[in-house]
C-alpha cells in the first residue's frame, strides 16, 4: 500500500505541473527529431523518477536520503525537459535557460550523492559537502554566462573547466575520494568508481558540446541539442541507479 501511495503522489504530482507546462503546446512535427528527443527524456525522466520512490521504501534508512535524492534529480530533470520540449517545438529555439536552470538543482545534487553514500557507511565531514556543492555551481554558473552572453564564451568556458576539474580531484584524490578507497565496503568502492566515470566521461560531453556548438560553431544547434538530451537521460537515470543497486546490496547485507 505505501509503495501504491508513493506512486499515486508521485505520479500526480508531476502530471499536475507537466499539464500546466503543456497548456499551449504544438503539435509535435514527425520529422522533427530534436523534438521527439525531448518527448523520450521527458518520459524515461518520470518513469525513473517513479521507480525510485518506489524503491526507496525498500533500502534501508540510511540509504534511503540517497535513492530520494536520485528520484528528485530525475523528477526534476522531467518537470523542465517538459518546458524544454514545448520551447523548442514551438520557437525552434534552444531552451538554453531552462536547460541551466535544470542543471543549476540537479547538477549540485548529483555531485552531493558521493557525500551522502558515504556518509551511509561511515562519518563524513561536512567540507566533503561543501566543496562539492561549491564546484559544481563554478560548473554550472560558468558555462551558463558563456552560453548566454554575459561573459566572453572562452572565460565561461575556462570556468566552466575550473570547477569541472575541481570536483574530479575531490572525488578522485580529495577527501572523498580517499574515504571510498579506505570505506571496506565493496559495494560502496565499486558504486563509488562507477558514479566517477560518469562524472569523468559521461560529463565530458557537455563541455565538447559548448565548445563544438557554440565556441567554434562547427556543430548545428539541434545537433547539439539531441546530444545534450541524451547525455541527460543516460548521465541522470543510470547515475540513480548505481546508486540504488549500491543501496539495494548494503541493505540486503545487513
Amino acid at each position: 500500500m505505501n509503495k501504491l501511495k508513493v506512486l499515486a503522489l508521485s505520479v500526480v504530482a508531476l502530471l499536475g505541473l507537466s499539464t500546466v507546462a503543456n497548456a499551449a503546446i504544438t503539435h509535435l512535427p514527425t520529422d522533427d527529431f530534436v523534438g521527439i528527443s525531448f518527448w523520450l527524456i521527458s518520459m524515461g525522466m518520470l518513469a525513473a523518477t517513479a521507480f525510485f520512490f518506489i524503491e526507496q521504501t525498500n533500502v534501508n534508512i540510511q540509504w534511503r536520503k540517497s535513492v530520494t535524492v536520485a528520484g528528485l534529480v530525475t523528477g526534476i530533470a522531467f518537470i523542465h525537459y517538459v518546458y524544454m520540449r514545448t520551447v523548442w517545438v514551438e520557437t525552434n529555439q534552444a531552451p538554453t535557460v531552462y536547460r541551466y536552470i535544470d542543471w543549476l538543482i540537479t547538477v549540485p545534487l548529483q555531485l552531493i550523492q558521493f557525500y551522502l553514500i558515504l556518509s551511509a557507511v561511515r562519518k563524513m565531514p561536512i567540507g566533503v559537502f561543501w566543496r562539492l556543492l561549491i564546484g559544481s555551481l563554478i560548473m554550472v554558473f560558468g558555462g551558463y554566462l558563456g552560453e548566454a552572453g554575459f561573459i566572453q564564451p572562452f572565460l565561461g568556458f575556462v570556468v566552466w573547466m575550473a570547477g569541472w576539474l575541481y570536483v574530479l580531484y575531490e572525488i578522485f584524490s580529495g577527501e572523498a575520494g580517499r574515504a571510498a578507497a579506505r570505506s571496506g565496503n565493496k559495494a560502496l568502492a565499486t558504486t563509488f568508481g562507477a558514479l566517477r566515470m560518469i562524472v569523468t566521461i559521461g560529463w565530458a560531453i557537455y563541455p565538447l558540446g559548448y565548445v563544438f556548438g557554440y565556441l567554434t560553431g562547427g556543430v548545428d544547434i539541434n545537433t547539439v541539442n539531441i546530444i545534450y538530451n541524451l547525455a541527460d537521460f543516460i548521465n541522470k537515470i543510470a547515475f540513480g541507479v548505481i546508486i540504488w543497486s549500491c543501496a539495494v546490496a548494503n541493505s540486503k547485507s545487513r
